[in-house]
């Protein structure tokens, strides 16, 4: 039987226990959601991610008079 879970990596118990399973290679396989093409709820393209970033710095350097 093969189980689909979502780990929240951003927590201390989401990392022990991501790290603990890729001590198990042989029964665990962890997989990329963007490589579907499709990606699920949640989830950003890395493009998605730099705008967003960029956005927030500019955001933030005008906020502090500094841009």
């Amino acid at each position: 039987m093969i189980h689909t879970v979502k780990i929240d990596d951003k927590t201390p118990t989401g990392k022990r226990i991501i790290n603990e399973l890729r001590k198990h290679r042989k029964v665990v396989e962890f997989e990329n959601p963007a490589v579907t093409g499709i990606i699920p709820e949640g989830y950003v393209t890395s493009e998605e991610f730099r705008e967003t970033i960029k956005e927030n710095l500019r955001k933030k350097f005008a906020q502090d008079g500094n841009l």
